[in-house]
């Protein structure tokens, strides 16, 4: 019988590069998600929605089934806010979350938070031990892609 694993996560950073630049390039989705590691593919559903197939994880010597979701995107440039709910019946995950940019001195303050609800299709007597190892991935991917973000805003 499968499981869920829950992930939240908030991540703050500030970049010198405008608000401008860096909600644009938050808004563009195929853009953004250029920087997020692991996609194997990202589909364009239309109508601001995106389903992403993402690499198939192993983790010791278990390979993970391949995750795939689907986001319905959210730009609202006057609040500064980037965000994204997910689309029903796709996949077998449900990520929803945001961005949200604001002016920092020279430069952009941003904070991500984001939330996935993960369905592992693996025996419900291993979730004490694939949980951590999921949300460590996960976490790790994400702070991949805070860190590649980073790198093209310090560019300019």
């Amino acid at each position: 019988m499968a499981f869920t694993v829950d992930i939240a996560l908030t991540r703050d950073m500030a970049v010198p590069e405008s608000p401008d630049g860096v909600f644009s390039l938050l808004a563009d989705v195929p853009r953004s998600a250029s920087h997020f590691p692991s996609v194997d593919r990202l589909a364009d559903l239309g109508g601001n929605a995106f389903r992403w197939e993402m690499q198939k994880i192993g983790i010791g010597g278990y390979t993970l089934q391949q995750t795939v979701y689907a986001c319905r995107y959210k730009a609202d440039e006057a609040a500064g806010i980037v965000s994204w709910v997910p689309v029903d019946g796709v996949g077998n995950a449900a990520v929803s979350g945001e961005w949200i940019v604001r002016p920092d001195g020279a430069g952009t303050a941003l904070t991500l938070n984001t939330r996935g609800v993960l369905s592992v299709d693996f025996p419900s007597f291993l979730q004490f031990m694939l949980s951590p190892l999921i949300v460590m991935e996960f976490t790790g991917m994400v702070d991949r892609y805070i860190e590649n973000l980073n790198k093209t805003f310090s560019v300019g």
